[in-house]
């Protein structure tokens, strides 16, 4: 089901994102230094080797998630292979899964689709079967996939599945 985003849901998107994160006093942007789901709570600006595996969700099947079991995602803006669109404000509702070199292989995914792009910051950002991946802001827990069929940021967000592919229309 396609769904429309308010400038509501987009303004607690970005509060949310702002209370799971934390605010930062750098003047960059967070997302592209490291904030956010793929940091060391040991050091918050620490960008740490992530790890991509699957899981089951339920009727959208076996889906991609990180080491936590959290959700990841695919910007139907990103037509360029290994290339991200999402910066500034989608980036901070949408964080990209970043990772210090080259990503681990999890359970279920297939090595030759998992790659790493630079992004406009000089981060690194994984990307599988050419897609880079993002987390959603508005999934609070492991598990949750709310961020699927979203239209934010002038395309629609989806799952992948272990190929590489998004999942649903």
């Amino acid at each position: 089901m396609k769904r429309t985003a308010t400038a509501a849901t987009c303004a607690a998107t970005v509060l949310l994102t702002a209370v799971l994160t934390g605010c930062s006093t750098s003047t960059g942007d967070s997302a592209e230094e490291g904030h956010g789901p793929a940091v060391s709570s040991a050091s918050p600006t620490k960008v740490e080797q992530a790890t991509v595996a699957t899981k089951s969700a339920g009727k959208l099947g076996t889906i991609l998630v990180d080491e936590k079991g959290r959700t990841l995602y695919l910007f139907l803006a990103d037509k360029e292979k290994n290339k991200s669109t999402c910066t500034g404000d989608c980036a901070k509702a949408w964080p990209p899964l970043l990772s210090k070199g080259a990503a681990k292989v999890g359970k279920g995914v297939d090595k030759k689709l998992l790659d790493i792009a630079k992004r406009s910051g000089g981060a690194e950002q994984v990307t599988y079967n050419g897609h880079p991946l993002y987390y959603y802001a508005g999934d609070s827990k492991p598990g949750q996939t709310n961020g699927q069929g979203l239209d934010q940021f002038g395309a629609e967000w989806y799952v992948l599945n272990a190929k590489g592919k998004q999942v649903g229309s």
